[in-house]
């Protein structure tokens, strides 16, 4: 059965730090792009960070540039997403998400997991 599942979410104070999981059963990770995404409450889902599998080239959204890193461990076939200076804002369910045969990543994307709560609040 071909899944993501995202773990690792969990509440936070502004200023800390989070790194969620992504696992990939049923299919390698990382044959095509890989992206984060996340969604806040009564906001649209944005595409937060992407990796590509051509050339290894990440991309980030300018809300989260210098602040959040992806990466990718085929030994473990898990991708992360490490989140430094949280801010309240960052408060939203994250998604990772692949896809089967397209290199970029975009809301299209054909595999997704079932998200993961980050709340960000003193």
């Amino acid at each position: 059965q071909v899944q993501l599942v995202e773990s690792g979410g969990g509440l936070v104070q502004p200023g800390g730090s989070l790194r969620l999981s992504c696992a990939a059963s049923g299919f390698t990770l990382g044959n095509y792009a890989i992206g984060w995404f996340r969604q806040a409450p009564g906001k649209e889902r944005e595409g937060i960070s992407c990796i590509r599998s051509s050339d290894g080239s990440t991309y980030y959204a300018d809300s989260v540039k210098g602040r959040f890193t992806i990466s990718l461990d085929n030994a473990k076939n898990t991708m992360y997403l490490q989140m430094n200076s949280l801010k309240p804002e960052d408060t939203a369910v994250y998604y990772c998400a692949t896809d089967s045969f397209r290199d970029f990543c975009d809301h299209g994307m054909d595999t997704w997991g079932k998200g993961t709560l980050v709340t960000v609040s003193s």
